[in-house]
């Protein structure tokens, strides 16, 4: 049996290693198409990072906190290991559309970030249209990520695969393989996000978002640590139907290039669930002080977070 630093994500790429998930998701790329040049890819990779850390003309840097450079990286490495799964073990998908699947994961969240006019609060208060927004930077900017125009539609496609409030079916791909590059990048985010070593710590943002954006259904920090196993619940439920399964493609990468044979995705998602189940059970003790591991800095960006009644644990009816 796999000992337990075997099956940790972390083991193999740091999200926080900026370089090393650059030079993973290339080594990604050129495995499934050692004939092609990564150099398109790493251009965009490197502008996605130029634009969340605010040196893109004309915009802001990335200030929502949830959904950050971090996050957007580590969907796209999600979504370069589950295609490179899926090429594994399905037909493979063709070099155009396996790049143009990356190019839309590094654009799938620029709706997040605002225009330098737009100094009013942050880009979290475009959290329910931030689909659209990020679509339409796309296409505005497309040639800087290198994108041909040509393109463009399939990756609009993609992009609103990502929209939880979009049902995938309704979705109008010309194809099969396109329409299992869209399950593969709404997995993605999915696994992404859910699988990050600081998710849960990372959650206390989202509740933020949600509170600027105008979301309704959470009052509190805590309401959305107790809500988020229901939300798994329907996460799962996609995973499994919507989106074709094809998060166990993450499997055969793991095998293949690592030679793990397990989905360190579902393991790292299932020890998050584990970890605030406990969280929710223990009534001894503020759950705050139960989320402080990982990174140092993000402890630091919660302690001058205080969010209404945070510390109480009176919501766990």
């Amino acid at each position: 049996m796999a000992g337990e630093r075997e099956l940790q994500l972390a083991r193999f790429v740091d999200a926080r290693d900026i370089g090393g998930l650059f030079t993973e998701v290339g080594e990604i790329f050129s495995a499934s198409f050692p004939s092609a040049s990564a150099t398109p890819l790493k251009q965009a990779l490197e502008i996605t990072r130029t634009l969340f850390e605010g040196r893109f003309p004309g915009y802001r840097a990335c200030n929502s906190e949830y959904h950050d450079l971090r996050h957007t990286l580590s969907v796209i490495l999600a979504v370069a290991r589950l295609a490179d799964g899926y090429n594994l073990e399905r037909p493979p998908l063709p070099e155009r559309l396996f790049l143009d699947l990356l190019l839309a994961t590094c654009l799938h969240d620029t709706g997040y970030i605002q225009e330098s006019w737009d100094t009013e609060g942050t880009g979290a208060k475009y959290a329910a249209r931030h689909e659209e927004r990020s679509i339409a930077f796309m296409q505005k900017h497309h040639a800087a990520f290198g994108v041909p125009a040509g393109e463009l539609p399939v990756l609009v496609r993609l992009i609103r695969a990502t929209d939880l409030k979009q049902v995938f079916a309704e979705i109008p791909f010309p194809g099969a393989q396109e329409r299992d590059a869209g399950a593969l990048l709404a997995t993605a985010d999915l696994l992404g996000q859910m699988s990050d070593r600081d998710y849960l710590e990372k959650l206390l943002f989202l509740y933020y978002e949600f509170k600027e954006a105008g979301i309704p259904g959470f009052q509190t920090e805590y309401d959305v640590l107790r809500k988020t196993g229901d939300f798994y619940v329907m996460a799962r439920k996609r995973l499994k139907s919507s989106y074709l399964s094809v998060y166990a493609t993450a499997r055969a990468h793991f095998r293949e290039r690592r030679g793990v044979d397990a989905n360190l995705y579902m393991i790292a998602i299932s020890r998050q669930l584990r970890y605030l189940r406990n969280i929710i059970r223990d009534e001894s003790t503020n759950f705050r002080a139960k989320l402080k591991r990982g990174d140092p800095q993000r402890r630091e960006q919660l302690s001058r977070r205080q969010g209404p009644a945070a510390g109480a644990v009176s919501y766990l009816s």
